[in-house]
Parts: C-alpha cells; sequence; structure tokens
C-alpha cells in the first residue's frame, strides 16, 4: 500500500486539529481516564496551538495519506523547538500517530525513515523520541528500527505524570 507523507502548511491546521484529537484517543483512551484525555487534548489539539506550531520554522509537520485518506501524521523538531534540550545536532520525532484502520500497513515505518532522511538532509547526526514506557509495541519497533533507549522524561496527561522514554538513532 502506498503512503504518503505530505508537508502540512497553515492552511490544514483543521485537519491536523482533527487527526492529532483522534489519534491521540485512539491511541490513549484505555490508558487514562477521560477527565485526563480531554484535558490534554484541549491543551495540545486546539487550531490556535497547532497553528503556532505549523509557524515554528523549527517544526514541521506531515500528514500520512493512502489514497485519499489521512491516516495518520508525523511531527519533527529541531533546535529549540525540541522538547529536551538535545542541541543543534538532533532531530525530535515528537509524534508519530497513526489511525486505528490503517496500523500495520507500514505507515510508522515509513514516517520514521522520513525523520531520519529530515536529520540527513539538515546535516544531523542524531533522531530521538520519547515513548511511553509501558507502550510495548512501539518499543519493540522503535528497537527494531535502530533506536535504543537512553534516559527518560516526564509526559503529563492531565493530572497524571507519565514517564516516556528516550529512545535515540544515531544516522550520521
Amino acid at each position: 500500500m502506498a503512503v504518503d507523507l505530505i508537508p502540512c502548511t497553515i492552511d490544514d491546521v483543521e485537519e491536523l486539529n482533527a487527526i492529532g484529537a483522534a489519534t491521540f484517543t485512539e491511541t490513549h483512551a484505555e490508558y487514562n481516564s477521560a477527565e485526563n484525555l480531554d484535558s490534554y487534548i484541549r491543551r495540545a489539539f486546539t487550531p490556535d496551538v497547532l497553528a503556532g506550531e505549523l509557524a515554528n520554522p523549527k517544526s514541521h509537520f506531515f500528514f500520512a495519506r493512502v489514497g485519499d485518506e489521512t491516516a495518520g501524521y508525523l511531527k519533527v523538531n529541531t533546535e529549540e523547538a525540541q522538547n529536551e534540550a538535545m542541541g543543534p545536532d538532533a532531530l525530535e520525532v515528537e509524534r508519530v500517530y497513526i489511525l486505528r484502520k490503517f496500523k500495520s500497513l507500514g505507515i510508522g515505518r515509513a514516517m520514521i525513515e522520513k525523520a531520519i532522511d529530515e536529520a540527513r538532509t539538515r546535516g544531523l547526526g542524531t533522531v530521538w523520541l520519547g515513548v511511553w514506557e509501558h507502550n510495548r509495541q512501539a518499543l519493540a519497533f522503535y528497537e527494531h528500527m535502530g533506536f535504543a533507549v537512553f534516559g527518560s522524561h516526564v509526559f503529563t496527561v492531565g493530572d497524571d505524570d507519565q514517564t516516556d522514554l528516550l529512545m535515540r538513532l544515531r544516522v550520521a
């Protein structure tokens, strides 16, 4: 199945808002209270917040399209847009989200390969990301892609502080 990764623009903010909230909900609803999930979505997925992120020249979003459907999206950050200070040689994969009906079609691999290509194009040596410590499927996927755990940080959903394992891959 062909997957196209299309850069998002400010004109895509409404679609990005919808796919962001939908994929986050599908991924995290069973592990979080409805109140915490709603709180996070109301904070992270609003047109104003996403418009600000789209306007940041150090952040880049890509829709994953399968045919004429949006299957998910990717967000990468460099320099000061990163959620942790990893330095000027790093690219952060902040979000890799895919709608459930499109899982296991190679879209996640295509997104990570896109992030690696983005890092190489920019002359960066490291790609890193955070993944919830209890998401065994994602951890196994990233390990299979060559990422290794190097630390952790707190990711807060509503009022619940969760631990994300930080993983990185050298690309240069």
